[in-house]
């Protein structure tokens, strides 16, 4: 209750507890002799040499428990300039080198994408950034490839195709691909020809074209097109929320790095991700309505593409142990600007996950711990309706089996209003048959605008109904399909073909009158050409 003269003021604030600092007497957490030089977390105090040895074991850890790269493998190894994928590609250096305890057995390359187009940046900047980024590669010793993110409107369509998948080997026929690598090595040492890394990188060298081939893959010193460097520009001018460009992004570069992986006959892709990114990036996607393939985007491993698999090694490591280790043995990196750089805290749903995830981390320092632990009990199952199918239709941009329900489900329904929601009110009309207004050709069927809007609405629905529902939610920002790459088209139309056909022919083998058999046109209406092309 009440009490008289009972002081109501506000309470004096608590001050903040200072931060960990080390002791004059405090000795390593592990060896218990070397002086302390990195805190890590509240008591974990690290010497010098401690510290590398932790950090490597947790590479070689996360490498040794899955084991899906096997001896002699070819593994390109994505390298975006930035803390963490450059103290991956120093962890395979270190773990190829003569002095290792235990060798990495793959054949490593590195892989560069130039985004600066997308980013605005000018030439010059483009120019001086790349010369930074070629310095580094020359001093790794890696092949290397360096492409330009323009590229990506000379892929073929076939990239958007999932090869088939060879079967994962058991851990008796690792471990025997193990010892047949090291008895080939001991063979090749003894006739004094090397090792088979040695080989490998140098049949590597020699097969690298000098010059740009049409019908290949793109060289190291090849340059974009003033044409290409427009069209990507005029895209990204085209997106209308930072989200959907930073979606947009990270599509067509795994896009392009997927296709100079097949070319050069790579079968393991490795990322930089960190403990700390995948926790944001987990929280990112379930707002942007990818739940059901958060196994995929933030697991070890990503087999959405079949021949080429997709690996995070650096996934138990925060960004926290990456900063102090490139810190202390001076590993060399290059920054690049980004499409979100300076962008302010709520400009995008990733900003804005970032920034929620890093404060609370601030605060609750087992914030990023708990979040990464969560998804590491994700389990990869397929869809109820394909799962005895050895592979189901997917999605036109990120690969991934399409989620989209059947035609009278909930989220198909809310997808279709969502997307008609969008539509103008001339496609609107359009989609119903009728004219909105009278056509500017008036007796000249070929130039009526009437049809010609038809015809657009129609290509881009073919487009739309290939999508998952996250892609489908980030084409909305985008007004017109025709910027798109040529490559996604192309794929789009050649899908509806091929569903259009085996329609065909499903019907042409239906019994005739006097059957009660009925094969229906499609999930809408037998005249719409959009919702009939879902699943392909």
């Amino acid at each position: 209750m009440c009490q008289v003269g009972e002081d109501y003021a506000e309470p004096p604030p608590r001050e903040s507890l200072p931060a960990p600092r080390l002791g004059c007497g405090q000795k390593c957490v592990k060896c218990k002799q070397g002086e302390p030089v990195v805190v890590i977390r509240a008591g974990d105090a690290f010497c010098r040499d401690c510290f590398k040895a932790f950090y490597i074991h947790k590479f070689r850890a996360m490498l040794g428990k899955n084991r899906l790269i096997f001896p002699g493998e070819k593994v390109l190894l994505a390298w975006s300039g930035g803390p963490s994928s450059s103290s991956m590609v120093w962890q395979v250096l270190e773990g190829l080198s003569q002095h290792s305890a235990k060798r990495l057995r793959f054949v490593p390359g590195v892989i560069y994408v130039d985004e600066g187009a997308a980013c605005g940046r000018s030439l010059e900047d483009r120019a001086k950034t790349l010369a930074e980024v070629k310095q580094v590669l020359h001093t790794v010793g890696f092949p290397w490839h360096v492409v330009s993110l323009e590229e990506v409107f000379g892929l073929p369509p076939s990239v958007l195709r999932c090869c088939p998948q060879e079967l994962a080997g058991t851990e008796g026929a690792y471990k025997a691909a193990v010892d047949s690598f090291l008895q080939h090595q001991h063979t090749l040492q003894v006739e004094g020809a090397g090792d088979s890394y040695s080989l490998a990188r140098g049949d590597e060298e020699q097969s690298w074209p000098q010059s740009q081939d049409p019908h290949g893959p793109p060289s190291p010193a090849a340059s974009p097109s003033a044409a290409q460097t427009e069209a990507l520009c005029r895209l990204f001018e085209s997106v209308q929320t930072l989200t959907a460009k930073e979606e947009l992004l990270q599509t067509l570069r795994s896009h392009l790095i997927l296709h100079v992986a097949r070319a050069h006959g790579y079968s393991k892709v490795m990322t930089g991700d960190s403990c700390t990114r995948l926790a944001i990036k987990l929280m990112t996607n379930l707002a942007l309505g990818r739940g059901a393939f958060l196994a995929w985007d933030t697991g070890f491993s990503d087999e959405r593409h079949g021949d080429v698999v997709v690996v995070r090694p650096m996934r138990d490591h925060t960004l926290k142990e990456v900063a102090f280790y490139n810190r202390l043995f001076a590993i060399p990196s290059v920054f690049t600007p980004a499409v979100d750089t300076k962008a302010p805290e709520k400009a995008s749903i990733h900003r804005l996950m970032e920034a929620f995830i890093l404060q609370l981390q601030a605060q609750f320092p087992s914030t990023v711990s708990t979040v990464y632990r969560t998804s590491e009990k994700l389990v990869k199952a397929p869809r109820e309706d394909c799962a005895g199918e050895p592979e189901g239709p997917r999605c036109l941009l990120c690969l991934c089996i399409l989620d989209i329900d059947a035609a009278d489900s909930a989220t198909a329904f809310g997808a279709q209003t969502s997307t008609l929601s969008q539509m103008p009110p001339s496609a609107l009309q359009a989609e119903a048959g009728t004219r909105t207004a009278p056509c500017c050709a008036v007796g000249r069927a070929p130039g009526c605008c009437w049809k010609a809007c038809r015809r657009e609405h129609d290509s881009q629905t073919q487009v739309i109904q290939q999508l998952c529902y996250s892609c489908r939610g980030n084409m909305k920002d985008l007004p017109s399909l025709d910027p798109l790459p040529p490559y996604i088209l192309a794929e789009a139309q050649l899908r509806s073909q091929r569903y259009k056909t085996c329609l065909a022919g499903a019907q042409v083998g239906a019994p005739r009158a006097g059957s009660h058999t009925h094969f229906p046109q499609g999930p809408g209406h037998a005249g719409d050409p959009g919702l009939s092309d879902r699943g392909q």
